[in-house]
């Protein structure tokens, strides 16, 4: 391989590992009202700022955690804090019930750091080489989840409920749980391929699907 064709896949795959393009202005208000597309949304004029504009209590109210997996996450986003937009990071809260589990699943555009705010945690994530690595958080305690990979939350309380803080460096970091992407999609991935990927029967593909509500 020649030199500037080796830079140039080198520049190619450095593009695919970075995180959000840094922004070119110091600040870049999400106009709602717009309808057109871009890679986040167009800017309002900065005269029009306001120190509202970077504040927000949408992480101040739990979420409704009665579903089928117990777990509620409340994401900020440029409509509920528009001095958000550009700045490549997003704040949710995630709200456990007794019991309940936040499901494999992965960020295809982040990685996660979760803080414990209140209740037992047991947090984990799977390798590229399926190594697990898991961790009891309390409150205060912090876990990182590398991009791409799955992990998993779990309130090991079963009565009390609960609640944590992730910062992910991505404005739309994407989630996606293992078992509805796998069963429940639309429309579905053919029995026999989930068959033999999980070595399970076309009955208990069918029940799964069910209880997913595929």
């Amino acid at each position: 391989m020649t030199l500037p064709l080796l830079f140039f896949t080198l520049s190619l795959l450095l593009g695919q590992s970075i995180s959000d393009p840094d922004p070119l202005q110091d600040y870049c208000i999400a106009d709602n009202k717009n309808t057109f597309f871009t890679n986040g949304l167009p800017c309002m004029d900065p005269k029009q700022a306001t120190s509202s504009h970077f504040a927000t209590s949408s992480l101040s109210k739990p979420g409704n955690t009665t579903n089928m997996f117990g777990f509620n996450v409340t994401p900020t986003s440029p409509v509920n804090l528009p001095g958000l937009n550009t700045l490549g990071l997003t704040l949710v809260r995630v709200d456990i019930a007794g019991n309940g589990i936040v499901p494999p699943h992965s960020h295809p555009r982040a990685s996660e750091v979760t803080t414990c705010l209140k209740g037992l945690l047991l947090v984990g994530f799977v390798d590229t080489s399926n190594r697990a690595f898991t961790q009891n958080l309390s409150p205060g305690e912090s876990f990182v989840f590398p991009k791409g990979l799955v992990h998993f939350l779990y309130n090991r309380d079963s009565k009390e409920p609960a609640i944590a803080i992730s910062g992910l460096n991505s404005q739309n970091p994407g989630a996606q749980i293992a078992s509805i992407a796998s069963f429940a999609s639309k429309p579905f991935i053919p029995n026999e391929i989930l068959k033999k990927a999980f070595q399970i029967s076309g009955q208990d593909v069918e029940m799964i699907r069910r209880k997913l509500g595929g």
